[in-house]
């Protein structure tokens, strides 16, 4: 595969705006963007419904998740289909390594295919989303920044930005620095971003912004979700104790390209809550 091959792919454009007159940030155009895992219990009852749903509420553009060679199941072609018809684009994937669990997909099983198929329906990112507990070892982590690195280099030569996915353990130390700053000093930052999860550094109790003038530029993605007070639960944006707001002002030295809604659970149906998240993003204007 080489990038002439990729260049003749992407003359195969798709996507438009979806018109939603019930959404008045769908009116407007503007980017507004969701993490796929926030409504994985209805993408695994009815896809194209669940996606549909999303459309109604304001979304245009989508990160996904579960790409195992096919996507929820459907071909490359027939994804994009239906992509096109509800008037989602993909802005971003998910993978994990393939250190423990080697499916296809992960970083470690045929990525130059993963890498193909991405590029094929208009992705502009391919991330590490997780370290799963048996890859949280000191061998391991000391291995971590040749992958990620060799991984950018497969997914810049068709055009797609790489970029690694935090939780909480990243912040934990070994060897006197912590796995985050580990990844961030041994990677080259023009093969390896990062995409900030701000509710995961919030529960660590680390500011977002002493990062963002560490390393400027290097965190083109976010995950923006809030964290319940006293509990520390996943919350709607806007029902937490997270000041997005002086977070967002930071934007431009962080490097921000692209965020997106994420929720990992919710004490509601799902979708309940994630209008209310968008109800809370349509008020503030610091989410322009």
């Amino acid at each position: 595969m080489n990038r002439k091959d990729f260049i003749a792919l992407s003359s195969l454009g798709f996507l438009g705006l979806y018109a939603c007159g019930t959404s008045n940030m769908m009116n407007s155009r503007k980017p507004l963007s969701i993490q796929l895992y926030t409504i994985r219990d209805a993408i695994s009852e009815n896809l194209e419904k669940a996606l549909e749903k999303l459309a109604e509420l304001g979304f245009n553009q989508i990160e996904i998740y579960g790409y195992d060679g096919t996507f929820f199941g459907k071909s490359r072609t027939g994804f994009q289909s239906i992509l096109k018809n509800i008037g989602l684009k993909v802005i971003s994937s998910h993978h994990t390594t393939g250190i423990v669990h080697n499916t296809k997909g992960t970083l470690l099983n045929n990525w130059e295919r993963s890498v193909e198929d991405l590029h094929f329906i208009g992705s502009k990112y391919m991330v590490c989303s997780y370290l799963f507990e048996e890859e949280r070892t000191l061998e391991h982590y000391k291995k971590l920044p040749e992958l990620l690195n060799q991984s950018g280099e497969m997914t810049k030569k068709a055009g797609i930005d790489f970029a690694y996915h935090n939780h909480d353990f990243e912040f934990e130390k070994f060897d006197e620095i912590t796995v985050y700053d580990f990844i961030l000093n041994n990677t080259s930052p023009d093969l390896v971003k990062m995409e900030l999860d701000l509710y995961w550094i919030a529960k660590t109790g680390l500011n977002p912004l002493t990062y963002f003038e560490k390393y400027p530029k290097r965190f083109p993605l976010w995950h923006v979700k809030d964290m319940k007070a006293g509990t520390k639960d996943f919350a709607e944006i806007g029902n937490g104790t997270i000041d997005f707001k002086t977070i967002f002002e930071a934007r431009e030295k962080a490097g921000l390209k692209h965020w997106f809604v994420e929720q990992d659970s919710s004490d509601k149906d799902m979708f309940e809550s994630v209008k209310m998240s968008t109800d809370y993003i349509a008020k503030n204007n610091f989410f322009k």
